[in-house]
């Protein structure tokens, strides 16, 4: 039955409103389709890079100012600006997390802390009473938060081995250069010297996180400056050809 002419034109008008709607409807769908793709798609190698250098930075300035455990996930990535699925996809686990930001802090540090005992040169002696200077430098740096080895022990269950087994790589490296240089000048015990002045490391970073004074360095470096003493060094060898007058000065 044809329609009359007022109601078909109606008819066909709202056939082609029903086919716009249809169209609009499949593109909307195509672009969100599209977006939602994109979105999921895996980062590129540079993308991984910068992401995992951001998560690095987050993680090492949250963990080091508020604590390990008192820092969430949700934490970290807001300050990187990167998703949940990023971290884990770059480091599985927060553990993993922290057990890199150790070692990237570690090789840092060791870097710099090495660096400044070794610049301007001299002798080995010059360059041992740079450090307790180096760490007044460093305590007096306004994101100084400690030592993250130290911390990361001290705040985990001391039966826990896994943050103390990182933590002694660090500390065996940095002990080694310092024993070098101590055999270097002479010292009667190399090793000895090396933990003596280990110890008053540790306990300066340990003081000065605490008091917030960069000057308990100074003092450190005085404890450390008696343990220099002509006794400590080794005593030079007679040569076994002198006259027997000479040996008997």
């Amino acid at each position: 039955m044809q329609l009359p002419p007022q109601r078909d034109y109606f008819e066909r008008m709202k056939m082609r409103l029903d086919e716009n709607a249809a169209v609009r409807f499949t593109a909307r769908m195509g672009k969100s389709s599209s977006k939602k793709k994109s979105a999921a798609a895996p980062l590129a190698p540079g993308d991984d890079e910068s992401a995992r250098g951001r998560l690095l930075s987050a993680a090492t300035h949250l963990f080091c100012k508020n604590g390990i455990n008192a820092t969430g996930i949700d934490a970290i990535i807001h300050e990187a600006g990167t998703a949940k699925t990023t971290l884990y996809k770059l480091f599985g686990s927060k553990t993993n997390l922290v057990h890199a930001v150790l070692e990237s802090e570690g090789k840092q540090w060791r870097e710099w802390f090495i660096g400044a005992m070794e610049a301007g040169g001299g002798d080995a002696q010059a360059k041992l009473t740079r450090i307790f200077p180096a760490l007044k430098s460093w305590f007096g740096e306004e994101r100084f938060y400690g030592c993250p080895f130290i911390n990361a022990v001290a705040e985990h269950d001391k039966d826990q081995k896994q943050f103390r087994a990182v933590a002694m790589r660090h500390k065996k490296v940095v002990l080694a250069h310092i024993e070098k240089l101590a055999a270097e000048m002479g010292a009667a015990e190399p090793e000895l010297l090396a933990h003596q002045l280990a110890l008053l490391i540790d306990g300066a970073i340990v003081a000065a996180m605490v008091s917030r004074n960069p000057g308990v360095a100074d003092t450190a470096g005085l404890a450390a400056g008696s343990l220099f003493a002509p006794s400590k060094l080794k005593k030079p060898r007679r040569a076994g050809n002198a006259p027997a007058q000479l040996m008997a000065v």
